[in-house]
């Protein structure tokens, strides 16, 4: 009657290798340094700023002279004639009564 047996297998057909291309993605960190500086460069002027002040002062200066003056005649003196006369006109005047006074600067 009916055989039930199995199908016939024929042996496999190999057929080419498909290539498929499966592709991943990963992140790499790579550290890329980019320095900078900056420089503060602080500018100091100074400015002179010349004043003149001005002062004065006054100076007074005093001068005085000695003079020995000839006396007024015979006879006469500080109350008129009489005998306290200085003696006539061209006397000598007494020593030590002019010339340079010890201790007084003129």
């Amino acid at each position: 009657m009916f055989n039930h047996c199995g199908p016939k297998v024929l042996p496999a057909v190999v057929h080419p290798t498909k290539c498929c291309v499966k592709h991943t993605h990963q992140n790499v960190i790579v550290p890329e340094i980019h320095p900078t500086h900056t420089t503060n460069v602080n500018h100091t002027n100074f400015q002179h700023q010349h004043y003149f002040p001005h002062t004065e002062s006054v100076v007074n200066e005093v001068s005085n002279q000695q003079m020995n003056m000839p006396g007024p005649g015979p006879g006469m003196g500080p109350m008129g004639m009489g005998p306290m006369g200085v003696g006539p006109a061209g006397h000598r005047p007494r020593p030590g009564c002019c010339g340079p006074r010890p201790g007084f600067p003129y």
